[in-house]
């Protein structure tokens, strides 16, 4: 088992690069083919009139979103460069409005064993970015492998991995995308924060997962942490640094996708937070 088709969206010229070579690098350690998407987003709110001006504010935010599009293409040329000779990419570029992003990412995702983004939340960044996420896990229901700014080397990915453990649909559905991930790993940790006193894992909490597991060939072991932050993305932080690890695997929006936007929730918190890739499913 492993991810033959990559795919990667590039919605911002100053980040695709990095994106681009770390997407790159593990399509190259996976034997994988990449798929790149350009993507100009068009921010214009057609249910608002500009009143004497609206053919041209229309006009001219189709010309920077096409221009977005071709600043992109060049960078991943060029990023594509000094990438390893055996990568197998290709790339197409595409404009749509943020209205109707999901269609074309679900599109392209549906067809993806996996998709590799850049971090949504963060300064300059525009809200396409969680939707493109959003976008891929629900619409085209493939897992998403988030990625920090800064470009990463396959061998330095998956390699000590923590997966959030919290008994969740989402939780399980992740562990199993993950799979060729946690099995080429040298270490792997079910993390559970605070385990329910009367749940259904009360006397082995992360018990059956660890055997199942353990049964593919992963290197698994459980950790079971006290709630001892406010909040239990910053003790998953925490521990992913005491741990050393280099990825974390966890499911996405246990709560509505409104709650998580407008109260946050442990997946957009760790996403704001995270300087390692987190791998996210639904």
């Amino acid at each position: 088992m492993a991810y033959k088709s990559l795919l990667t969206i590039c919605a911002d010229p100053s980040r695709a690069p990095q994106t681009f070579a770390t997407a790159a690098s593990l399509a190259v350690a996976q034997d994988a083919h990449l798929d790149v998407l350009a993507l100009g987003v068009d921010r214009t709110q057609i249910g608002y009139s500009y009143v004497g001006a609206g053919a041209i504010v229309m006009q001219a935010a189709i010309d920077n979103a096409t221009n977005d599009v071709k600043v992109i293409e060049d960078a991943v040329r060029t990023a594509a460069g000094s990438a390893s000779p055996t990568l197998r990419w290709s790339s197409e570029g595409a404009v749509a409005m943020v209205g109707g992003l999901a269609d074309l990412v679900a599109l392209r995702a549906r067809f993806a064993d996996l998709v590799v983004l850049g971090k949504p939340y963060g300064e300059d960044r525009g809200d396409e970015e969680a939707a493109i996420i959003e976008s891929a896990m629900f619409e085209g229901q493939a897992p998403v492998l988030v990625v920090p700014d800064v470009p990463l080397d396959a061998s330095n990915i998956g390699k000590r991995i923590v997966v959030a453990w919290n008994q969740s649909r989402e939780g399980l559905i992740a562990i199993r995308r993950a799979l060729p991930f946690l099995k080429k790993a040298d270490t792997v940790w079910i993390t559970i924060v605070d385990p329910p006193k009367h749940g259904a894992e009360r006397s082995d909490p992360g018990g059956a997962l660890c055997q199942m597991l353990v049964r593919h060939g992963v290197k698994a072991e459980v950790s079971v942490l006290a709630r001892t932050m406010p909040r239990v993305s910053d003790v998953l932080a925490r521990h992913v640094n005491d741990m050393n690890a280099d990825m974390m695997v966890m499911g996405a929006y246990g709560h509505s996708r409104f709650r998580e936007a407008i109260l946050g929730g442990a997946t957009r918190n760790m996403l704001e937070t995270a300087e390692v890739p987190v791998f996210m499913a639904h």
